[in-house]
């Protein structure tokens, strides 16, 4: 939890401080967006592949091996003299993305059956946890400390890392080991493509033959790789694992629910520190609009433990549509009501219980579906479509608050609440895509 907490916090915590970090670095805007950007990319590239290697070579072998990288770009990052030393340390510091399929391959690996699903449950209320306290703590260290101090908190990940070395028991042994490096490369930079277009297409336009042609690209490269897949003797992922139901129905949840997810982390901030000459801003700082999503973070913590009891009772396919119900009424709430700060508190509460229930039973959903041999890759493409669902949620709210003037209308701000609550509609038509089915029962690892 300690790993998956140090990536949550480094993915948001530089978000609020990127004016910031131009400044100090004398960089343009679009060099600056950079430091977000390539650490995304360097995720998404990461996760699967991570992912993948925890399932050949040792779940808690790779997690000690990500954690030292992940630790040595946040000792880059505080200590850059430059922009473009800095947005290295961030690529570095992105190969962390690994941690949370390689923390779910643990659990499932470790954990007696009874408590799995509990496990699984308070690591996925940690991957939206960053926003929440990522974002606040952010405006503290902007307002009042030297921004290093952005990347230096990340090294609470040497402990981690050092319990992972001496505390994570070896993995069961697989029948495989090789690595499909093609389908890895393949798929790659189809991710790399797909995601670079979405993010950059504020600076480069939607329309633009740069946007355009790296998700043209990533397409390609995406059906390169499936075409490969289905080809080769020991692929990156079986493309049966992909297609079976209860695994392509929840990475579409997922990625609906990421969309969601980073649009609030835009949404909520900007709209608490819209000046109050705007007529619907309230005029509050860096620090104090951070606050605002405090409660959001609360919830997440307090749902977690929850999440596994009422899987329980309810299923994990019933808990994944309450999640998006919950983040659906968050900002159908915010799309009518949006005048008072508690309105928008109220709504961060629903919508962190509802990403902790959505996200706890994913993760449950694909580990149930998949063999253990797969769980640490398959869990990893899960997580990727969360974060390019999130790029395609920060790309489209930008463009939705940008299209009209500078500061936004209210106008703009409503319409970005729809989008978020059309975005969680879709999501729950796609949880219910999930096939029923009878509780599985996760047996054993014996010695």
């Amino acid at each position: 939890m300690a790993a998956c907490i140090a990536f949550a916090l480094s993915q948001t915590l530089v978000v609020p401080a990127l004016p910031a970090l131009a400044q100090e670095f004398d960089a343009s805007q679009s060099a600056v967006s950079w430091v977000l950007t390539g650490f995304l990319l360097s995720a998404s590239i990461a996760t699967p592949i991570a992912g993948k290697l925890g399932d050949l070579y040792g779940k808690g072998r790779i997690l000690t091996a990500i954690l030292v990288l992940f630790s040595i770009g946040s000792v880059i990052n505080a200590l850059a003299p430059s922009i473009e030393v800095l947005i290295a340390g961030r690529v570095l510091q992105g190969v962390a993305g690994g941690v949370f399929p390689l923390a779910f391959g643990i659990i499932r690996d470790t954990f007696p059956p009874r408590q799995i699903a509990g496990g699984l449950s308070i690591i996925s209320a940690v991957f939206g946890i960053g926003g929440g306290i990522g974002l606040p703590m952010s405006g503290v260290i902007v307002d009042n400390l030297d921004l290093a101090w952005l990347f230096w908190i990340s090294l609470f990940s040497v402990p981690a890392a050092v319990a992972a070395h001496r505390l994570i028991p070896p993995s069961p042994p697989v029948e495989r080991t090789r690595v499909d490096w093609l389908g890895a490369a393949l798929l790659s930079g189809g991710l790399a493509g797909i995601l670079l277009g979405v993010s950059q297409s504020g600076h480069w336009g939607w329309g633009s033959p740069e946007t355009l042609g790296c998700i043209a690209a990533g397409v390609a490269l995406i059906g390169a790789f499936l075409f490969a897949e289905g080809r080769v003797n020991q692929p990156l992922i079986d493309l049966e694992v992909l297609r079976k139901p209860s695994v392509a129905a929840t990475n579409l949840t997922g990625f609906l629910v990421g969309l969601a997810m980073f649009a609030s982390f835009l949404i909520f901030p900007q709209f608490a520190q819209a000046p109050e000459s705007t007529g619907y801003g309230f005029g509050l700082s860096v620090t104090a609009a951070g606050l605002v999503m405090m409660p959001t973070a609360l919830a997440q913590l307090a749902a977690g433990p929850i999440a596994a009891k009422l899987a329980e009772r309810i299923g994990f396919r019933a808990m994944l549509s309450l999640g998006t119900v919950l983040i659906t009424l968050s900002f159908l709430i915010n799309t009518f009501a949006h005048s008072h700060v508690w309105e928008l508190v109220f709504a961060g509460i629903l919508i962190g219980a509802g990403i902790t229930f959505a996200f706890a039973a994913s993760a449950n959903l694909i580990v149930e579906a998949v063999p253990q041999g797969e769980v640490g890759i398959a869990t990893g493409i899960n997580t990727v479509m969360r974060t390019v669902g999130g790029s395609f949620g920060a790309a489209a709210v930008t463009a939705i608050l940008t299209a009209s003037t500078i500061p936004p209308t209210e106008n703009a701000y409503t319409t970005a609440f729809a989008f978020s609550a059309v975005a969680g509609v879709l999501a729950l038509i796609a949880s219910r895509l999930v096939p029923r089915s009878p509780r599985m029962r996760l047996e054993p690892v014996t010695e």
